[in-house]
Parts: C-alpha cells; sequence; structure tokens
C-alpha cells in the first residue's frame, strides 16, 4: 500500500521505522534482532536507507524486499541521485517495482565518503526534485521527500529552503519525513511556514532516541541539527554512564513525542539506527497513554 494512502486512511497516529542495511555478519543479527522485537508494535511502514554514494544500494532492495515480501511490513525504499545515471535510476526503479515495493523516498543525496561537496554524476541527476520526477513518471509509486525544520545546510536560508521544497512536492512527493531535530518548536514553527508556502502534504516528524552522546553530537555535525544547551548539559553530565545516558534519552524522546502528538502531529518515524530498546520503550509508553487523543483541535500537521 502507498504510504500516502496509509496516512490519508489513518485515524490514529501513523508509526514507522527506518533502519539500514548491515555491512557485517553481526550488523545482520542486529536487524533481525531489532526486526523481531519491533514487528509486534505491527508498524505503518519501515524504510531502509540508501549509503553515502548509492554504497548500499543491492542490500537497500534486499532489505526493502525482505520486509515487505517475508515480514509483511509494508516497505520504502530511499533512493539517492548520487552514483548513478539517469538510466541506471530508472532501472533501480524497475527492481523496486518488480519486487513488490509501492515507496520510494526520493534523495539528492550525500556524497560519497572522502568527498566534502556534492557533484552530481554525469548523465546523472542534479536535485531531488528531478528524481521526484522521474519516479512519478511512472505513476505506481507513493513518494516520500526529507525537509528540514532547522533548514537544509546547503540552503542559504528558510525561505529558499520552502521553495525549494514546495517544487519537490510539485514534482510528485506526496508525504515528507523531517530530519531529526530536540526542539519541538523547529518542527510547529517549520509546518506552520511550510503551510504558508504552499506545501500541503503530511509532514512526519523524525524522531532519534539519544542512546549514545558521542554518537548523537557526530550525526547531529553532519546534519546540521542542534541539541538543545540543557539538554546537551544533562548528556555530558551523563556521558561516563552509557546506562544512564539510555534513560535519560528514552525520556527525552518519549516526552518529544507526547507533546507531538498532543499537538497534532500525523504519527512519528523513528530513526532506530537498528537497535529496537529506545524505540520499543518509547512506543509502548506512547501507546498506553494515547497522547494525540488530547491533541488540539485544530490539527497542524
Amino acid at each position: 500500500m502507498r504510504i500516502d494512502e496509509i496516512l490519508a486512511s489513518a485515524d490514529e497516529p501513523v508509526f514507522s521505522f527506518e533502519f539500514f542495511p548491515p555491512k557485517t555478519d553481526g550488523g545482520w543479527e542486529n536487524l533481525r534482532a531489532a526486526l523481531q522485537e519491533l514487528r509486534a508494535f505491527e508498524p505503518d511502514f519501515a524504510s531502509v536507507t540508501y549509503g553515502a554514494g548509492g554504497s548500499t544500494r543491492n542490500r537497500t532492495l534486499e532489505v526493502t524486499k525482505w520486509l515487505k515480501q517475508e515480514l509483511g511490513i509494508e516497505a520504502m525504499a530511499h533512493l539517492s541521485c548520487v552514483g548513478a545515471t539517469r538510466e541506471e535510476l530508472d532501472e533501480i526503479l524497475d527492481q523496486i517495482g518488480g519486487a513488490g515495493i509501492e515507496n520510494v523516498l526520493a534523495l539528492r543525496g550525500d556524497p560519497p565518503r572522502g568527498e566534502a561537496e556534492w557533484k552530481p554524476h554525469p548523465g546523472g541527476l542534479h536535485y531531488s526534485t528531478e528524481l521526484a520526477m522521474l519516479i512519478a513518471a511512472r505513476r505506481t509509486f507513493g513518494i516520500g521527500a526529507a525537509c528540514f525544520p532547522e533548514v537544509h545546510p546547503d540552503a542559504p536560508d528558510l525561505a529558499h529552503d520552502l521553495r525549494f521544497l514546495k517544487e519537490k512536492v510539485d514534482a510528485g512527493a506526496s508525504f515528507l519525513i523531517t530530519q531529526l531535530f530536540f526542539d519541538n518548536e523547529f518542527y510547529f514553527g517549520f509546518v506552520e511556514e511550510a503551510r504558508s508556502a504552499g506545501v500541503e502534504v503530511p509532514i512526519l516528524p523524525g524522531i532519534m532516541p539519544i542512546t549514545d552522546v558521542g554518537q548523537i553530537k557526530t550525526i547531529t555535525g553532519m546534519c546540521g541539527a542542534t541539541i538543545p544547551a540543557a539538554l546537551l548539559e544533562q548528556l555530558e553530565r551523563r556521558a561516563g554512564d552509557p546506562d544512564a545516558v539510555l534513560q535519560l534519552g528514552v525520556s527525552y524522546a518519549t516526552l518529544q513525542c507526547a507533546e507531538l502528538l498532543a499537538r497534532g502531529a500525523p504519527g512519528i518515524h523513528f530513526y532506530t539506527l537498528n537497535r529496537s530498546p529506545a524505540t520499543r520503550a518509547i512506543l509502548s509508553a506512547l501507546k498506553l497513554l494515547r497522547p494525540w487523543v488530547r491533541r488540539e483541535v485544530v490539527r497542524t500537521a
């Protein structure tokens, strides 16, 4: 089922998970274990990332097929413009469609490892908007796209970022998933600005539970997200105690998600990092408390 159809027909918030293709045997075991645990929550869909420079192209399709065909989870394959010609992208879409996968997340992609700047592949596409148009021409896929509550790192300002986002939606993107963030006002402010710019599709907040201080500093440094000063201070106080970091990260993300849902977010997309305990704990609490029942009358997302 297409994810835009899932969102349109949902009576309650949509919950989804993001995984990445493992590179080692141990990584595959971690992923299998996480899927076994999280599958019980009956996610509305799961997505599989596409490595920098297209480095995990084949494994992305392999994991996505596994989710869809063997585990019965609606799946979305990430696809980027990096490292492929237009013809090669068409071939990949043939493979995705041939596997029964109905959803694609259209991304520009990150530069290959060791390269600081984005460079389009000769004969390829320059922007995610072009990729969305290529996918939309087939009329068979639900198309997702990324958005950035704290502004895309390459955008000069929010106005430019929103104009480009509107172009992606006009090109065929029918739902959006945000980059991770830790201050909900970034999300609600971004949604308000996006609506004013004519972006009307659902905007799912992307949430990454903090489980390791060094890791989250690296991730936010790469994507341009910020950690609120008070949260960072508390994390650094616990840096030598991994269990305490995990407890704080789970507690913070649970409160963050509860507020998002109570104020009208259409669901939560969890960046799992192929681990289940934190996401499992957060989602268990959310399904028990059902904060969306108390959401505001005016839907904001």
